[in-house]
């Protein structure tokens, strides 16, 4: 029997959707809400469904928890379990196993690429103390991520869909700990391998000696003095900067004036003769500086980074993360001085100093910068331009009162979906509000810390995965899987649905994934005649290891330019992964989730 005019539209649809998916030319909320549009177009889903997935119980967990991940990261908690890793010395098999092992056990109640994001500075500076690249620990961190999110129901966003798609077989949703005895053997398994053979095959990226400082002050700072015939004598830095032809930009890092020292001197200071002013600047731009208006370079470099910090003032590295609006964007168009109060001295990628102009450099994820300011406007500015502290981490000191204070929320969360007393989105809805009301979270925080794509991706996908349910597409999959049941145990079935998902979300959202193949494995126990448990519980895991490619999840593109990967570099460990989760995966569910 040939497929309908209505699963034709669908498959359509489907296939269009995946191809931008993998495309990446637009963000993938933007695909999915087209995707959205063109069903409803269709006729497929009437107009009063089309937007009801954004009130979808998944939709509103994976927000909730997302607002909870900020509230535990505010109060140090990741923060403190981190500073024991300098403990652990230099020898790469214990570092991996300590670092992977820990963002493991934080991503299966948190966020993940949260718990990796605090955990990867952590890692680069252990890399450095070390002398090895940075690609030696990133890829086992990002990958244990994945893993660890297996553990509970809030561990990552497949489950948490996973969940709810079980209330449609009349069953209620799986619990808080239902994920726990598949979840937790893949993790261990996972992690041991990681620790033992999987960190011997990531690439190695020889970044120079890692051992050594990043950032060499003297390599890319300057001293000139302002004579008295220049033409910027009381004028003040900001008129200095305004008299710069279009495209330089001249970054004061500090001012000495006789015995004074004024580490980041502010925009409205007026320059003096005599003025010895340290400065960043290229060839070009200290050309202009001196031919143009007339300051004279300094005989002898003196002052190094000590002449630029003080007891307010601080020089920091610090990282560029998913979601930063920095991200495609020169320091120029985002006039971190003027917007920020924090100069950008120095940016670098892939272990390496960019020698480019600094104010035409387009950010990007992954790249280190070294940035300078008061201690005050460096915490307001790694906050709004999504960027976290690397070489120190003092900014947010565990404090106990406050540690005890957000895990005791979570905790009581936790319980309360855990017994069933009450459901999960509003037992961490509450937990959420709670944090915000005792100042775990800040009201602005509230918003920046939800991951909107995800949220738009979720309420858009869910009607998809309805109209591939209502057309009968996902019986029509399923009937072609059916075949396989007719010559093999269901166990054989279960495999070959984890490795289609497995493979789906290296290419796709995994929460994206994870809505396509639920309703496909409902059909299957359907039409096999078996519990829809089983199957599920393989579309979760599947959902979650996407180990292959750097697009699969978030957590692999954070950690792609630090490490210094190539597209291709993944599967060297993602392939032994991928099989090794299989491997485990699909006994354990047969044990605890039989047919």
């Amino acid at each position: 029997m040939g497929m309908t005019v209505e699963q034709t539209v669908v498959f359509a649809i489907l296939l269009a959707t995946l191809v931008f998916f993998v495309w990446g030319r637009w963000r993938y909320d933007i695909v999915a809400l087209g995707a959205l549009f063109l069903v409803f177009i269709a006729g497929l889903i009437p107009p009063a469904e089309v937007f009801v997935g954004f009130g979808h119980p998944a939709v509103i967990t994976v927000a909730a928890v997302l607002v909870i991940s900020r509230g535990l990261l505010n109060a140090g908690v990741v923060d403190g379990m981190s500073r024991l890793l300098a403990r652990v010395g230099t020898r790469p098999m214990v570092q991996v196993a300590t670092l992977t092992g820990i963002v493991v056990l934080c991503s299966g109640f948190m966020n993940n690429v949260g718990a990796l994001a605090l955990l990867m500075p952590v890692a680069i500076w252990m890399s450095r103390q070390s002398g090895r690249s940075p690609s030696l620990l990133l890829m086992p961190l990002a990958f244990g991520s994945l893993i660890g999110g297996l553990l509970t129901l809030i561990g990552t966003p497949p489950n948490i869909i996973i969940a709810t798609y079980r209330t449609q077989t009349g069953a209620p949703p799986f619990g808080m700990f239902d994920f726990a005895p598949v979840g937790v053997g893949v993790a261990v398994v996972g992690l041991i391998f990681i620790a033992l053979v999987g960190w011997r095959l990531t690439p190695r990226r020889d970044s120079g000696d890692a051992s050594e400082e990043l950032f060499e002050i003297d390599d890319y700072i300057t001293e000139v003095v302002v004579p008295e015939s220049s033409k910027m004598v009381n004028q003040t830095v900001y008129h200095m900067n305004a008299a710069m032809e279009e495209g330089k930009q001249i970054t004061v890092a500090g001012l000495i004036r006789g015995d004074r020292h004024i580490p980041a001197p502010s925009w409205y200071e007026v320059l003096q003769a005599g003025d010895l002013l340290i400065v960043e600047a290229d060839s070009d731009e200290l050309q202009f500086l001196i031919e143009e208006l007339g300051f004279e370079l300094a005989e002898n470099k003196v002052h190094s980074k000590e002449s630029m910090e003080s007891d307010d003032i601080r020089i920091i590295e610090a990282i560029v993360t998913p979601g930063s609006p920095m991200a495609g964007k020169t320091a120029v168009g985002m006039r971190l001085r003027r917007t920020h109060f924090v100069n950008l001295l120095a940016v670098a990628r892939q272990g390496q100093r960019l020698k480019s102009r600094l104010g035409q450099i387009r950010i990007a994820i992954g790249d280190i910068l070294l940035l300078q300011g008061s201690q005050d406007a460096l915490q307001a500015a790694l906050t709004n331009l999504g960027c976290l502290p690397l070489a120190e981490r003092g900014f947010r000191l565990p404090k106990p009162r406050k540690v005890l204070m957000a895990v005791a929320i979570f905790g009581a969360a936790m319980a309360a979906a855990a017994f069933n007393l009450l459901p999960v989105q509003i037992a961490f809805l509450a937990a959420a509000l709670i944090m915000v009301v005792t100042g775990l979270i800040k009201i602005d925080e509230i918003y920046d810390s939800i991951d909107w794509p995800i949220i738009i991706l979720l309420g858009a996908m869910f009607p998809l995965g309805h109209a591939l349910e209502t057309t009968g597409g996902a019986q029509l999959i399923a009937g072609k899987m059916l075949l396989l049941s007719d010559h093999f145990p269901p166990v054989v079935t279960l495999a070959v649905l984890m490795v289609g998902t497995m493979l789906l979300s290296n290419v796709v959202n995994n929460a994206a994934a994870a809505v396509l193949m639920a309703p496909i494995a409902i059909s299957l126990s359907v039409g096999m005649g078996v519990s829809v448990d089983p199957l599920l519980m393989g579309v979760a895991v599947g959902a979650s290891c996407a180990f292959l490619t750097p697009v699969g999840h978030q957590s692999n593109a954070l950690v792609m330019a630090p490490g210094g990967y190539r597209f291709g570099d993944y599967w060297r460990l993602g392939l032994p992964m991928s099989i090794l989760v299989v491997a485990v995966g699909v006994p354990l569910i047969a044990v605890f989730w039989a047919f």
